[in-house]
């Protein structure tokens, strides 16, 4: 059952407490985002290999467990204590991994960036499957885009109060922001607390006719859904972290604090783009969208392959944000087009956990290829990779057809 509608037309109330705590929560984390490169390298002492490392098993890794927090939701028929569980888990990892730089080093800190992404397993996929739940199908795009809209206007606000808390304090250790990020983290978990709704689950139907319950195999999952997920799969090939980009960013001559920006101006076109995309793919098809989003995709990785100038950083980067707000929210909902409401948060953790092994691979690849020195292959070459992929991706997303629940062809995946 739908909520009632917040005055935003189609948005329900439950999916703008949802936008606001991860609008909290991407603030902690985004925060720290483009100092991590930095703080790995230069505080820590790591090399860029140990860099993709780190970042592949942490994102990688928690991802590839993300189908468990969404088995789980399933199972129970209820959302929220993932979620509240999950934005907890993240801001409590925030102070573990400024330790690092005082003990330990970087076995610590990837310690914490794992609690960080686990935190993410635990709350992503029984959240995007609340905010399918609260929404009828015919708003589903933009409610997903709306959410992922105040999601990255945190991550334009949280590196700017990062760049402010280091321009009135020159001299304050990078260690010191992790401390400072737990605080929006807690108000993401206050939020999460006190405005977000249980919604009331189906009743789970008898044992003995049951083909759509969360404890069938994965195998019952619709055909279309396990076509998508193929497709996702060789795309996240060339999804490498985004932490090359910026090591990409750096090496052109960017400074720090012009990292900094470049990084926020990527997220402000995030977050302007994700509603009406959203939106608009509610009206053409989720299909047609996300094959966009992936030729954007590939146009970025190229560009930053070729290019030997810094100035196009300023360019790539922002089209790497319209990339994510084509794709981010809109894949999302393609997936719950896809299965029935008591699928939702299964599908949405494998569909998590599929991306977050192939992105796991490209980020190990990618770390690798940089530290392989024959002239300038170390940078082009990763980025190469990261063109690749989604051009092999696409012809695979066209052949993604579903038929909705009453067997009629569905506009939202043409």
């Amino acid at each position: 059952m739908t909520q009632a509608r917040f005055r935003l037309h189609g948005i329900p109330r439950n999916v703008a407490a949802l936008a606001l705590v991860s609008f909290f929560a991407d603030v902690a984390s985004e925060m720290l985002y483009p100092v991590i490169p930095l703080f790995l390298t230069t505080t820590l002492g790591t090399s860029p290999a140990l860099l993709g490392l780190i970042e592949g098993i942490a994102e990688g890794v928690s991802s590839g467990l993300r189908w468990i927090g969404g088995v789980l939701s399933d199972r129970s028929g209820r959302r929220k204590p993932f979620v509240v569980v999950g934005y907890g888990l993240a801001a409590l990892s925030k102070p573990i991994m400024g330790a690092a730089a005082y003990a330990l080093g970087w076995p610590l800190f990837l310690l914490g960036r794992a609690c960080d992404r686990l935190g993410k397993t635990v709350r992503s996929a029984p959240r995007d499957a609340l905010i399918a739940d609260s929404t009828d199908a015919a708003y589903r795009g933009r409610a997903f885009g709306f959410h992922r809209a105040m999601d990255s206007f945190g991550a334009v606000i949280g590196p700017l109060v990062a760049l402010g808390i280091l321009f009135v304090w020159p001299d304050l250790p990078l260690a010191s922001l992790f401390l400072i990020a737990v605080v929006p983290g807690l108000l993401s978990v206050i939020v999460a607390s006190t405005a977000v709704h249980e919604l009331t689950q189906p009743p789970r139907p008898s044992r003995a006719d049951d083909t759509s319950s969360p404890a069938s195999a994965p195998r019952r999952f619709p055909a279309a859904f396990w076509r998508l997920l193929v497709a996702c799969a060789v795309f996240s090939l060339g999804a490498s972290t985004t932490s090359f980009l910026l090591l990409r960013a750096k090496e052109l001559g960017l400074s720090f604090s012009q990292i900094i920006f470049a990084y926020a101006a990527f997220n402000l076109v995030y977050a302007l783009g994700s509603f009406p995309l959203g939106h608009l793919s509610d009206r053409v098809g989720r299909r047609k969208v996300v094959a966009i989003g992936w030729s954007f995709h590939a146009l970025v990785y190229a560009g930053f392959a070729l290019t030997h100038s810094a100035m196009i950083v300023w360019v790539l980067l922002p089209l790497y944000g319209l990339y994510m707000a084509l794709t981010d929210g809109v894949t999302k909902a393609m997936v719950t087009d896809l299965v029935p409401s008591a699928q939702r948060a299964g599908a949405l953790g494998w569909f998590a956990t599929v991306s977050g092994l192939g992105q796991l691979a490209a980020s190990v690849i990618a770390g690798l290829a940089w530290e392989t020195r024959l002239g300038d292959a170390h940078l082009v070459m990763p980025f190469a990779i990261g063109a690749l992929f989604p051009i092999l991706a696409i012809p695979i997303l066209t052949t993604v057809r579903t038929r909705d629940l009453s067997g009629t062809a569905t506009d939202h995946v043409k």
